[in-house]
């Protein structure tokens, strides 16, 4: 039987927007980290990294995502742990858990543009059952991303995920990530409330911000994990 998601490498194509966020680590939930990988420390604050990423045709899958990185230390390098993550395709949720162990799971968005130059990015992450149309729904968290000075040129990123285990992949891994485009300096705000995916960011400003336009993104085949 076929899985139902694209073997590895994926090779991904579109528009992202991260936001940088020194958080207190007594505001941040308590999320597994694999073996021998530490949270990168700011004196007591956390970097958490959010990605909103469109993913547009012509890629391996098109899909929207939330993405929440933690900036970590394994291995005697830095890198990263993909913690929390939401995507609209089942294809995405299915490989991001089994081929990298990134928790994904199941959301719809909204992309829109309230104001000229601006784009509001939202994700329902709870929608009500169809048996219950007229069930609450958790809050909607969204962000409101303006653009300000573009950079020249495409730049290249190379950058690593420290992964715990999950019941789809049971074993820690590292996942190479290369990335390039072209860079836009933005300014994110978030809105989010207490209950929401984020509500650990209610009330901060990002560090700094910036859009990744017109991107080439290749996630290659997990590795197994050296910081066990």
């Amino acid at each position: 039987m076929n899985a139902p998601y694209p073997p590895p490498p994926w090779h991904l194509r579109g528009t992202l927007h991260a936001a940088l966020w020194p958080v207190r680590a007594d505001r941040l939930p308590p999320w597994p980290l694999p073996p021998g990988v530490r949270p990168l420390r700011l004196g007591r604050r956390r970097a958490v990294v959010t990605f909103w990423v469109d993913y547009r045709p012509g890629g391996t899958l098109a899909y929207r995502e939330l993405l929440v990185a933690l900036a970590v230390r394994g291995g005697g390098s830095v890198g990263a742990c993909a913690v929390e993550a939401w995507v609209d395709d089942p294809a995405s949720v299915a490989g991001g858990r089994a081929l990298w162990g990134i928790p994904k799971h199941p959301a719809a968005f909204v992309h829109d543009s309230p104001e000229p130059r601006r784009l509001r990015t939202g994700v329902l992450v709870d929608p009500a059952p169809t048996d219950a149309p007229h069930a609450p729904r958790a809050p909607l968290p969204t962000a409101l991303h303006q653009p300000l000075v573009r950079l020249p040129g495409r730049v290249p990123l190379r950058a690593r995920l420290f992964q715990p285990a999950l019941p789809e992949r049971p074993r820690p891994c590292e996942v190479p990530l290369r990335l390039t485009g072209v860079v836009r300096l933005t300014r994110t705000r978030l809105r989010t409330a207490p209950g929401a995916p984020l509500d650990y960011l209610a009330g901060l400003r990002p560090l700094a911000a910036c859009a990744l336009e017109d991107f080439r993104f290749t996630i290659a085949p997990a590795e197994p994990s050296r910081t066990a």
